[in-house]
């Protein structure tokens, strides 16, 4: 599941900072940047923007009338060179409040609290049934085959095809990773290479670049490194 997210800064260096965090992060997806809040205003009426990264002071409207007139309906984190107004923003609830400069792992941290509170949204969303489901059909030789999530080991891309290691048995499917990671509950599995999704509670240690499942040692993609190691680690503890 990618979270949507736009910039409100008309700082160029800031948002060059900010843009630079994001690409970090293969969940994220920056829409679009805006300098001026009126314009965001008229973009967010479409409700499809799931994070604002929001700077205080600006033209025309500051972040936190911006935030007002918003409501707490969106998951705002303010991006801003002042401390004096982290009080009224918390009092607007927005999820974090960050210093300019802002560091990589200060950053991260509101990824991570980011990435957990809209997966937690989704799954309140989801009907009953959806939330219990434990298991995926994959078309196997032109049979439907059911494959229960703690079976799953990790999924390798071969092209046009996955390959699909589970304890009992290996499947082969016409599917892209991509395809197959969306189907998966995302709190389960962690795409942490363009060729790899792994089964977070199967991993049995990470050494370097790389994690062990099984007897195999799988690479984590240097795009994915960051974000990875950070889901990975929390879930070993």
């Amino acid at each position: 599941m990618k979270i949507k997210c736009i910039i409100i800064d008309d700082e160029p260096l800031a948002v060059e900072v900010i843009q630079a965090h994001l690409s970090e992060f293969s969940n994220m997806e920056l829409i679009d940047v805006f300098t001026n809040p009126i314009e965001a205003l008229k973009r967010m009426e479409n409700n499809d923007i799931d994070a604002v990264f929001l700077d205080i002071n600006m033209p025309k409207m500051n972040g936190l009338e911006f935030i007002r007139s918003i409501g707490p309906k969106t998951n705002f984190i303010v991006t801003t060179a002042y401390r004096e107004y982290a009080v009224e923003s918390f009092d607007l609830d927005v999820l974090d409040y960050l210093i300019k400069p802002i560091p990589f792992a200060r950053f991260l941290k509101s990824i991570n609290k980011l990435s957990q509170k809209v997966l937690a949204e989704v799954k309140d969303d989801q009907p009953k049934d959806a939330k219990e489901k434990s298991f995926i059909f994959l078309k196997v030789n032109k049979k439907l085959v059911k494959v229960k999530f703690e079976d799953i080991l990790y999924i390798e891309s071969l092209k046009d095809y996955i390959k699909v290691f589970t304890i009992p048995d290996n499947y082969v499917v016409l599917k892209s990773l991509t395809g197959i990671t969306e189907e998966l509950p995302s709190d389960l599995f962690l795409r942490i290479h363009r060729s790899f999704t792994v089964a977070l509670d199967k991993i049995k240690e990470v050494e370097g670049n790389s994690v062990q499942i099984d007897n195999k040692r799988i690479p984590i993609g240097r795009k994915y490194l960051n974000y990875a190691k950070s889901i990975i680690l929390d879930e070993m503890e």
